[in-house]
């Protein structure tokens, strides 16, 4: 094997692969209920305002109907649930990932295309490849270790194509404009309000999001004791961007967990010993501290040993 086939495909824990697996198909059920619920509204659009990706011509899908829209919701949402418990990964993964790719091309499909999913997506479409994986085994798979690499993949190359889109479209004044202004002027927070009006600042900061996003790639050269603070730095970004211009990239940021050792958090065993610490304590008997010798109580007219005599 070449040395790129060795790093496409580096073993990782089958641990991992469960607890991304199950982080991915949870988000996915979440998604469709807290962040994409405005897709159901399509199903009331008129059908001349759909206006289908290219993928959606290429498969021929059609044009979405209110029936169509309620049972992809429907369907999914139970079958992410599903999936998210590590059943069936293949039957569940491909029946999660076509239907989800079927969402977000309606979604897509009226407006802008969000490239915060791409990621996402790319998860979605490799995850069945990885087979069976139960939490906390350290079994490693070298099947599983390609699915998160093409997953990292995607995921920097969400950065590094968005730089080439902002030249593409922008040039070089895209670094110049004031793109973060309109932003801040559009969403902006308190703190992005503070933020713009120091001289210059807005400017550096375009600067800094270019060399940041045309860099991304350097995630793969740093060594393995370097990474995951490169990783915490992507993170960083997106804390601040949410801070200031309310933008989320939330599947985004699902995405990238696949650079985490995600084997090492196990909520489910947490809670378990959590449970089991709270039985004991329950059942541990009460103790009783003695504080002296307990009173003598005698019958009416008995003498009490020790004590005055009971009558006049």
């Amino acid at each position: 094997m070449t040395a790129l086939g060795r790093w496409l495909t580096e073993a990782v824990p089958r641990g991992r692969i469960a607890a991304f697996r199950t982080l991915v198909y949870l988000f996915v059920a979440g998604d469709l209920v807290f962040f994409t619920p405005w897709v159901r509204t399509h199903a009331s659009v008129p059908g001349e305002l759909y206006r289908p990706l290219f993928v959606s011509r290429l498969l021929h899908l059609p044009t979405p109907t209110e029936w169509l829209i309620t049972g992809i919701f429907w369907t999914l949402l139970a079958l992410a649930l599903l999936a998210a418990t590590g059943r069936a990964p293949r039957l569940l993964g491909w029946s999660v990932f076509v239907l989800y790719l079927h969402w977000m091309v309606i979604a897509m499909s009226y407006g802008k295309v969000d490239h915060d999913r791409f990621g996402l997506l790319v998860a979605l479409a490799v995850l069945p490849t990885a087979g069976r994986a139960r939490h906390g085994d350290p079994t490693r798979t070298e099947a599983g270790g390609w699915a998160l690499r093409v997953t990292q993949i995607a995921v920097v190359c969400t950065y590094f194509l968005a730089a080439w889109a902002k030249l593409r479209f922008g040039g070089l004044d895209w670094m110049t404009g004031s793109v973060l202004a309109r932003a801040i002027l559009r969403r902006g927070t308190d703190l992005a309000d503070v933020i713009a009006q120091v001289p210059y600042l807005l400017i550096a900061a375009q600067f800094g999001i270019m060399a940041f996003e045309l860099l991304s790639p350097v995630v793969f050269l740093v060594p393995d004791r370097w990474r995951t603070t490169v990783v915490g730095f992507f993170y960083s970004f997106h804390a601040v961007t949410m801070a200031t211009i309310t933008i989320s990239f939330a599947p985004h940021l699902v995405a990238m967990a696949s650079f985490l050792a995600l084997e090492r958090i196990r909520p489910l065993v947490l809670l378990r010993r959590l449970a089991r610490r709270g039985g004991r304590t329950e059942a541990a008997p009460a103790r009783t501290t003695a504080t002296g010798p307990d009173p003598v109580v005698g019958d009416p007219g008995q003498a009490v040993v020790g004590g005055p005599p009971a009558g006049p």
